[in-house]
């Protein structure tokens, strides 16, 4: 049994992103999966001069052990402006600082969605490349296009058959990649 560990970029309270990452990370069957929220681990905007005169933030600590731990990531990162948010660059930046190949032997599911049809795919594009920056595996990346039209939020399910397929044969994928390999 593999250790999983999800999470989305977003810090919005009504984030889609954290929404489509929950559902997939309930669909691991057989997995030791943790959903965690980026927003209960506290970190100032990244500085040098913060990092030189106090250190690493607790939590930036408590946060890279939570990624030591698992085998595998999957993580679904929303877009602002066509780029990834701050919020998540700054996470990016302090993980990078406290351990450069903080993503080394880690698998990781990308994902994105967004309220249009491109699916958050620039931000998904500049986080592909980021998970190599840091060592880690792609094994799968996928968009999850309109959310709202795609996605019921109540009944926490997919509506469009197409992409509920897409999402679980993905998710099989990596499922057989972080357990056989």
């Amino acid at each position: 049994m593999s250790k999983v560990l999800a999470f989305a970029g977003s810090n919005s309270s009504i984030s889609i992103n954290y929404e489509l990452v929950s559902y997939v990370a309930g669909q691991m069957i057989d997995e030791d999966v943790k959903l965690i929220r980026l927003t209960d681990y506290h970190l100032p905007m990244y500085q040098i001069d913060h990092e030189d005169s106090r250190g690493f933030p607790q939590d930036l600590e408590n946060l890279h052990q939570e990624i030591k731990a698992a085998d595998a990531l999957i993580i679904s990162v929303n877009e602002h402006n066509g780029m990834i948010s701050s919020f998540f660059k700054n996470v990016l930046d302090w993980l990078s600082r406290i351990d450069r190949n903080f993503l080394a032997s880690k698998k990781v599911l990308l994902m994105s969605t967004s309220t249009g049809e491109h699916a958050a795919s620039f931000a998904r594009a500049y986080v592909e490349t980021a998970v190599e920056r840091y060592k880690g595996e792609l094994i799968s990346s996928f968009g999850f296009p309109s959310f709202h039209t795609n996605f019921d939020s109540e009944k926490k399910e997919i509506t469009n058959e197409a992409l509920e397929l897409g999402v679980k044969d993905t998710l099989s994928q990596f499922q057989q990649e972080i357990t056989f390999n």
